[in-house]
Order: C-alpha cells, then sequence, then structure tokens
C-alpha cells in the first residue's frame, strides 16, 4: 500500500515540476490560476519547492531515506510550507472573491 501512494504522489509531483517549470520558462500558468497570480516566477519556483517536497515525503515513506525519524524526515514538511508560502505570496490578495459579495 504505501508503494501505490508513493508512486501516486511522485505522479503529483511530476506534474507540479512540470508546471512549475513552464511558469519559470514561459509564465505560463494553468488557466484556474491565470486569474490570481502575478508573480510568474515565484509561483513556478514555489510549484518546484513543493514538487521536491513531495519527491522528499514518498522517499521517507517508501523507507529510501535512512533513518526518516530524524531531523530529515521532516525536511519535506518544512519543504512544503516554504513552498506553499511562495506560492501564497505569488498571488494576489482577495481575487478569489467578488466585490459584491455574492459568490
Amino acid at each position: 500500500m504505501h508503494l501505490f501512494i508513493a508512486v501516486f504522489g511522485m505522479l503529483v509531483a511530476a506534474l507540479m515540476a512540470a508546471s512549475g517549470v513552464a511558469a519559470l520558462a514561459r509564465g505560463w500558468v494553468l488557466p484556474l490560476n491565470r486569474g490570481r497570480v502575478l508573480r510568474t516566477r515565484l509561483y513556478g519556483a514555489g510549484q518546484l519547492v513543493v514538487a521536491v517536497a513531495l519527491c522528499w515525503q514518498m522517499a521517507v515513506l517508501t523507507r529510501l531515506v535512512p533513518r526518516p525519524d530524524s531531523a530529515l524526515g521532516l525536511l519535506g514538511s518544512a519543504l512544503l510550507l516554504i513552498g506553499l508560502f511562495m506560492i501564497m505570496f505569488s498571488q494576489r490578495i482577495g481575487a478569489g472573491r467578488s466585490r459584491s459579495g455574492v459568490a
């Protein structure tokens, strides 16, 4: 079961990494996020950091990393938070809300 979760996590990480490279290289953002993202390079870098964090967490899950109970096991969580903050800071404040108050 861990292997199935790890393979799925690696697939998600590969898709996020591809989207991050597209944002860094060409300034292309997925259509769902185009209206919100102001800084595409920061957004792409954040996606790459999240992809690396997911890969690291999958390596810890499958025990590819020696001693996952050490501080190296928490590295994936720290990278994930850093990447999510980078993505958050690249977006416009309140972009998902309408001004009239009606969703």
